[in-house]
């Protein structure tokens, strides 16, 4: 029998195990800049002058043109001359030295996704007009992949409880799971570990601004990557030159808005699935009662009889199940959805692709240390959550709002986590206040199942007059690349500050047509967890 991670140690790694640490505390660093490629210091309050740029090292080896590089930051931004911790960047040049205009500095999200690695993809991304026009600078940023990561005992997290919790014992359990996991991770990680919030990451991107020589900042953000926009834009607002925030998150939301939205939205993609499976005779659900179809498989994993097709010692639980589908709505992948739900209902042989891989996620060989990227988020969001009534109310709610879905996956699962964090928290939520930035644009696919399209409208609500928003008529995570409509909006923005003068929207691209992945296809990392479909933002 394979030996296999449970539900909430993958859920808790979700934007991926990028390294493995081995007992002496060596990483691997995928993508790390050559020996000596480190920041220059300038000795002003600790903020470096310049980064020595050397090439990456340790990219495959289809990937070339990459530079890499390290830059110093203070690990608390409120005493820059205390202790320092090395931010990894990589950098793809424009292509046409002639007509650069600066840098695009670019976050793919997660919270988790290595800016590093986007960079290495960046070429099949953006258009060539913005390769041509800009160095595309990416980061890991703090507590993420090679910058100073969150670690925590990979054994610890092998014995996480169940995070759907349905009686006040579990609740309890869980709760003193996650303030001895929290605990494990501060010990491991360093001071950095609280440090590690989308605030203190806002400075970071200033310092990385001044550190290639932009008198003020482009930058492209996509998912949680727009979090970290957002606060830069509080921040530093007379420092931006152009600001993309692709499939926004709303940070002005508490507890209850937080889960309710994100449990429409989960619903939502749901519901498109469905629509799409009755009207179009190649999805494999075709002709059949999909809602009543899906209710068994629930049902069948809730009592423990929903068996993994080639390991049927193994069986499958309701987060797993609604975890599938939940990741195929990035895409979406709605006809290899279809495809494996299919296979899990007969037994069959599910069909090869990334869905049966994030079916088959085995542990690797054992390892000390895990990455826990969801750190981030818990400094960002203060999701209190007093006893388990309170808890019971919130997942009887969901399930309300997604009478499919019940609930959603990062939603729950964060949440859960959470319940470990000490208050107070270094960013918890608030309304945007960016006054005397420059017009920024906005955008968020209409059927997004991730960053629901109500926080887009909301943020750009809070933002006022500097705010324009592209509505994407149709589906999935990130709006770039999906027809020319937000393509080439995004791209004069960028280049040339062309605004819109209102909100536009663009139409629909059906999903065999557009990008199926809102960010580059990213190889498999090694590590404790595989590369899964993200359960982020």
């Amino acid at each position: 029998m394979r030996r296999r991670v449970p539900l909430i140690a993958l859920a808790v790694a979700t934007a991926a195990s990028l390294f493995p640490l081995s007992s002496a505390g060596a990483r691997t660093l995928p993508g790390a800049a050559a020996p000596g490629a480190e920041a220059v210091a300038s000795g002003a309050a600790g903020k470096p002058s310049s980064i020595a740029w050397a090439p990456c090292t340790d990219f495959p080896p289809e990937i070339t043109g990459v530079e890499c590089g390290t830059l110093k930051v203070p690990v608390d931004w409120d005493r820059p001359r205390g202790a320092t911790i090395d931010l990894a960047l990589a950098r793809r040049k424009a292509t046409d030295p002639a007509a650069r205009i600066g840098s695009l500095v670019i976050n793919p999200g997660g919270p988790g996704g290595s800016g590093v690695d986007f960079v290495g993809y960046a070429e099949g991304y953006f258009t060539e007009e913005v390769t041509r026009r800009f160095d595309i600078v990416g980061f890991d940023p703090r507590g993420v992949a090679r910058s100073s990561p969150v670690v925590c005992s990979a054994e610890l997290l092998r014995t996480a409880p169940y995070p759907i919790l349905r009686s006040e014992a579990e609740f309890n359990a869980f709760r003193t799971f996650a303030r001895k996991l929290h605990k494990d991770c501060r010990a491991r990680t360093g001071p950095v570990f609280d440090h590690v919030d989308s605030g203190s990451v806002a400075e970071d991107i200033d310092a990385i601004r001044a550190a290639v020589g932009d008198e003020k900042l482009s930058y492209y953000g996509i998912s949680y990557g727009t979090l970290m926009g957002q606060m830069y834009a509080e921040k530093f607002p007379r420092k931006i030159r152009s600001m993309v925030l692709d499939s926004n998150m709303d940070h002005s939301l508490g507890i209850k808005d937080f889960i309710d939205t994100e449990a429409a939205a989960a619903q939502d993609s749901f519901d498109e699935f469905v629509a799409w499976c009755e009207r179009e005779e190649a999805c494999a659900l075709h002709g059949r009662d999909i809602r009543a179809f899906w209710a068994d498989l629930l049902a069948r994993a809730d009592r423990g009889e929903l068996a993994f097709p080639d390991d049927p010692d193994y069986k499958l639980t309701q987060l797993d199940v609604i975890g599938l589908a939940f990741g195929a709505f990035y895409g979406p992948a709605w006809g290899p959805l279809a495809e494996v739900l299919v296979a899990l209902d007969t037994g069959e042989e599910p069909p090869a692709g990334e869905l049966t891989r994030f079916l088959r996620a085995k542990a690797a060989e054992p390892v000390e240390l895990a990455y826990l990227p969801d750190q981030v988020f818990c400094e960002d969001y203060r999701l209190p959550v007093r006893n388990y009534r309170e808890y019971a109310e919130h997942l009887r709610r969901s399930a309300r709002i997604a009478p499919d879905m019940r609930l959603s996956p990062p939603a729950t699962v964060l949440t859960a986590i959470c319940l470990g964090q000490e208050a107070p928290i270094p960013n918890p939520q608030h309304r945007l206040d960016v006054d005397g930035a420059p017009p920024l644009l906005l955008g968020n696919a209409l059927h997004d199942p991730a960053t629901a399209y109500p926080w887009a409208v909301n943020a750009a609500r809070q933002i006022g007059r500097e705010a324009t928003l592209i509505t994407y008529e149709g589906w999935g995570h990130g709006i770039y690349g999906r027809g020319d409509c937000p393509t080439a909006a995004i791209d004069r923005y960028l280049v040339s500050r062309n605004v819109p003068p209102n909100a536009i929207t663009c139409p629909a691209i059906p999903p065999a047509e557009a990008r199926t992945l809102s960010r580059p296809s990213l190889p498999q990392r090694p590590g404790p967890y595989p590369n899964l479909p993200a359960w982020g933002f």
